[in-house]
This record gives structure tokens, sequence and C-alpha cells, in this order.
């Protein structure tokens, strides 16, 4: 017999409510964009979020090449990567970033936002970064959402 009067709902991939947001990234400080796109792609201000299934929305970002950057981070931030080959480091600012590839400092701050495993690569795929306003998107009829306003 089931004596609860409550139960606790998980979501999965079936009962999953997946949406299309976009966010206009236009003179929006670069951190504030990832954290708001990290937590909708992850789903966590949804009331049936479960932490081990991606329950998150799919996010388009345009505009990406006219987000902000506050300080001298323009300048001192560094990115480092790696080519795989012996001495293969590599070194790049973001206004370096900007110039050659206006999306990878918007994705490279919400993929390291995201869970470093499975899911958070799953989660990444849910994000769509265009550098001017036009997207291809139009047929799933996202919602058009400000970064500023609590959801």
């Amino acid at each position: 017999m089931d004596t609860l009067s409550y139960k606790t709902v998980s979501a999965n991939k079936a009962t999953a409510n997946k949406e299309w947001v976009v966010i206009d990234a236009t003179n929006v400080v670069l951190g504030r964009l990832a954290s708001r796109a990290a937590m909708i792609l992850r789903g966590k201000y949804k009331t049936n979020y479960t932490p081990h299934v991606d329950c998150g929305d799919n996010v388009i970002i345009v505009n990406a090449a006219k987000v902000r950057l506050t300080g001298k981070k323009l300048t001192d931030k560094v990115y480092v990567r790696h080519t795989g080959y012996p001495g293969g480091q590599r070194f790049a600012t973001p206004a370096e970033l900007l110039k050659r590839k206006p999306n990878a400092v918007v994705e490279e701050a919400i993929r390291g936002m995201l869970p470093k495993n499975r899911l958070g690569s799953q989660l990444f795929r849910n994000l769509f970064v265009y550098e001017g306003s036009e997207h291809p998107h139009e047929a799933q009829k996202p919602k058009e959402i400000n970064v500023t306003e609590i959801l």
C-alpha cells in the first residue's frame, strides 16, 4: 500500500519538457550571460529538475560578437589550449579570439560552467551561438528572454 502523500518526481528523457530560448548577447557581461545560459541548459529553474538527466532547454545566443568583458579581461585574460604535439601550447586573449572566432569566447565561458562529464557534453550540444542577429531556428518558435530578468 502506498501511504505517502507526496512523491518525488524525477524527469527522464520521455518526460522532459524541452523548449527553445533565444538570448541576445548585445552589451551583456560575458559571465552573467554564461551563468544564465548554463542554468537554462541544465534546466535548474524547472520544478522537475533532475541532476543526471538532460531536462534543460535548447539555447540560441545571437550577437555573440557584441558581448562585453569588464575590467582589463579583454587584453589580460589568456585562453590556453594544446595542439597535442610537443611544444604545442597555444595562447590567445579574448580580443584575438573575438576577431578570429567571435563565438569561441561565449562557448568557452558556457562550457566551463557545465558538468565535466558525458552529461555536460550532451548539454553543450543544445547550445547554438551565432555572431550576428540571424539564426536558422525560426521553425522551432524560440522564446526571447532577457538575461537580466529572473526566470
